[in-house]
Formats: C-alpha cells, structure tokens, sequence
C-alpha cells in the first residue's frame, strides 16, 4: 500500500499551485443534481410547528432591525462611508420589497433552507440597482470545474431561468456533506419537530370530536344477538360519543367496562412538549429563558444576552462578509460591510479598563479609545499633568477665579452626594469642557471624600492655564 501511494509523490511540491487540482472532480461529482438537495418540506414545518416559527421569527425580526455600514479600508484604519449607494440600495432594494423585508426573508431562509440568494439587477454603470430574493427550494447551482459556480438555475412550472453567477450573491451555512448547499437547522431538529407535532395531534384528538368518550373495553360476557349488539354499541355511543366526558352508568352484572388508556398524566404529556420544545429551540440557538413562562427578569435578561453574542450576532457577520465579498466589488476596492455591533457591554469591565488605563494613557488617548471624543490641544500630556505655563494677565486671573470658584462648588457638590444612587450630574458653567473631562473621569473612580478631594487638587495646576 506505501509503495502504490509513493508514487504519486514522486517529487515534492516547492510552490503552490494556481488552481485547486479537485475542483473539476467535485463539479463532475455534483452535475447530475438537477434540483436542489435541500428539504422542500421545510416551508410546511415553518407553518406548522410553533416552536419552529417563533424561532425562526426570533432570528430574521430581530436581524432585520440592525443596521449595516458600509467603511473602507485605508492602511490599518477602517473610515465609515456616510450614506454609501449600497445602503441606499438596502434601504429600498426594489419596488416591492423593503430593507426589513429583505433581510428578514434573508435570514429566514438560511434557518429554513441552509441557503438563502439575491439576484441584482444593475444599472447603466453596471453596479446593483435593484435586489431580489429568491426562493431557495427553485434554485439550482450550476458548477463549474474552474471558478466552482458557473451560473444558477431558476426553476418555475418546469421551466428553467439561467442566472449567471455574478448576478446572484449565494448565503449559505455550513454544510458537512454538500459541496454547493448549506444545512438547515430543520434537518438537525426533523426528530423533536416530528415528535412534537405528533403528541400535539395527539391531543387534539383526544378532544375531538366523538372522542369524549373514556378509552376502553365494553365486555359484554353473555351471548346476545346480532342486533342488542347492534342496539347496545348505538345507544353507548349517543350517550357517550360526545366531547364532554361522562362517566358510564351500566344497570346489571351482565356488561364490564375495562380502561386501557392512558391519560394525560400517565402520559407526561405537559414535560414531553416542553422537551420537545427546549430541544428544538436550542438547536435554532434560542435561549428557552426568552419564551420560559417561568424565567425571571434576570434569566431573561441572561437569555437575551446570549441570543445576541452567541446566535444573532454571528449570523450577521456571516451576511456581512457575503456583501462584502460579492456585492462591494461593484463600488470599488477595499470596501468593507459591517453590521453594528449590538453585542452588549459589561459596564463594569469597562470601568475597570478605563481605571487600569487612566495613569498610562494621555488625554487624547483616553478620549478617543473611550470615548469616542477628538482630540484636543492640551490633550497630549498624562492626566494631571500639565506644560508650563505663561504668566496670567489680569483677564486671565479673574477667569481663573471664576473656574475655581464653581470648581469649590463642584467638589462641595461631590462630597454631599458621594456614594448617593442616581445622583443628578452637577451643571457646569464656566469651567472648560476639558477639565470637566478630567474631572468627571476622575469622579468615576472616586469611592471615598479623600479620592473626590485628590480629583479636584490635581486639576488645581491646569486651571491656571485658562
């Protein structure tokens, strides 16, 4: 077996190669496929299984809120276009369809389906003018054993649409068995789907009609004729054939009834759905806290959490990436989509960065890396510190009275309300905004009446210098 392999490493490979050597093999291998391999039953399951259409309508309403930027790309800086075409585009994509539509069908898609597509339909300048989602159970990947996809199949009343790849940005998921369609979560979730379909029509039978009647065996022990058979079977069913329950009331020894059912507490029916339930939604990444009726404000703000880091937010960055990809090459090079970035922030890691940083960063480094402020012209020296100064003129002096003066009043204002909840944030007058800065950053850190004296000595030298 060694030496059959050896030889076909005869030499070895100093460069990589221009073209992948197994892409004519896998085109080959999926030609044949006329129709896509995706489950067309899934739009049923969507319709039919509740747990399925709130998790489904979870993900795509929530998605479809979140906006998207377009920024470029300039040396190691990403700079934000305002108003780029495509978010023009997406904001109106076609006549009939609106940006919510648009991603909200998107991503509904790719948890029906695996796979989700827009076909763009360009203007005179050859960029996107209008897109359109199309169905995924009519589209059919064409492949092609140089550039992988040479163009898509879109079928309607048997007739076939050609569609060339670059009209067509292609959204999929991952799938470990096909080379050209993504896995829907449906598939993963068909058994618990299925089970609980079955034990809700389970029970919907159980109160049905004519079926009022308890499960069990009417014995009757003593040979009778054809027709009291007939007579007996009629009159038990009038009586009790409805949809209320009643209790059978038999006069004489001769007829036993004997229950072979089993009711819904034998059964555990109530637990088995709510299995069924947490199984189907965890697969679709929804935290049961959301839907719980017994989760508390906590676990549901836990829950919610979670859903946006770890279910939403990266199926967003998937379709971010496709755009960029496939749709900002229209509009020139280093362009980059992004969807803003809804993940939640700890508060309190956040101040403990800020307090961690506050002695080794500047000012202008602690504005624009916490703040998101521009830099200003005194900003450049550490906090607390200050360059030399120029001798005041008489203007200078009273100014620096005034500064002082509503600094004192600030501080008393501190002091009073220090450790104090929801305190009303103290009115600045004609302190300047960049001591106001420092002292507020330093307010933050202040857990005692020392820490608030030591914030409002340190600014005492910068006042000077207005």
């Amino acid at each position: 077996m060694f030496n059959w392999l050896t030889q076909w490493f005869t030499t070895r490979r100093k460069t990589l190669r221009p073209i992948a050597p197994h892409l004519q093999r896998v085109a080959v291998h999926n030609s044949y496929h006329m129709n896509p391999p995706i489950d067309t039953t899934s739009p049923q399951v969507y319709e039919q299984s509740p747990w399925v259409y709130i998790a489904i309508n979870r993900i795509a309403e929530a998605g479809a809120l979140v906006p998207l930027h377009v920024s470029k790309r300039v040396s190691e800086q990403t700079i934000s276009i305002d108003n780029h075409p495509l978010e023009q585009l997406l904001d109106m994509p076609n006549p009939v369809t609106s940006r919510f539509e648009l991603f909200e069908q998107t991503l509904g898609s790719l948890e029906l389906t695996g796979n989700a597509y827009w076909f763009l339909a360009g203007n005179s300048l050859g960029q996107p003018s209008e897109i359109w989602v199309l169905r995924p159970d009519r589209v059919t990947v064409v492949p092609d054993p140089t550039n992988v996809v040479r163009g898509y199949l879109y079928a309607i009343d048997g007739e076939y649409v050609p569609l060339d790849a670059v009209e067509v940005v292609h959204f999929k998921r991952w799938h470990p068995s096909n080379d050209y369609y993504g896995l829907s979560p449906i598939a993963s979730a068909q058994t618990a789907i299925l089970s609980d379909k079955h034990m809700a029509n389970w029970n919907r039978n159980t109160f049905g009609q004519d079926n009022g009647v308890p499960a069990g065996i009417v014995n009757i022990k003593d040979f009778i004729s054809d027709t009291d058979f007939e007579r007996i079977k009629r009159e038990w069913r009038n009586n009790y054939g409805g949809t209320g329950r009643k209790t059978a009331f038999l006069r004489g020894g001769a007829v036993e009834w004997k229950n072979i059912g089993l009711s819904h507490t034998d059964l555990d029916f109530l637990q088995g759905r709510k299995a069924q339930r947490d199984e189907i939604l965890n697969i679709f990444g929804i935290p049961v806290g959301l839907v719980s009726e017994n989760a508390t404000e906590a676990n549901a703000k836990v829950a919610e959490r979670i859903f946006i880091e770890r279910t939403l937010y990266p199926k967003l960055v998937r379709i971010a990436q496709k755009i960029t990809q496939e749709l900002l090459p229209f509009y020139g090079d280093n362009l980059v989509a992004q969807f803003e970035d809804i993940r939640p922030t700890d508060t309190q890691a956040r101040l403990d960065e800020i307090r961690t940083a506050y002695p080794l960063l500047s000012i202008n480094e602690l504005r624009a890396q916490y703040y998101q402020l521009p830099p200003v012209t005194w900003g450049g020296y550490p906090v607390g510190t200050t360059p030399s100064e120029p001798e005041s003129t008489t203007a200078d002096v009273d100014a620096t009275k005034a500064i002082q003066e509503e600094l004192a009043q600030w501080e008393r204002f501190a002091l009073n309300r220090l450790n104090q909840p929801q305190n009303r944030p103290f009115e600045v007058s004609v302190i300047p905004d960049e001591v106001a800065f420092e002292v507020s950053a330093g307010l933050l850190f202040a857990g005692d009446k020392d820490a608030v004296k030591a914030v409002f000595a340190s600014v005492q030298d910068v006042v000077v210098e207005f």
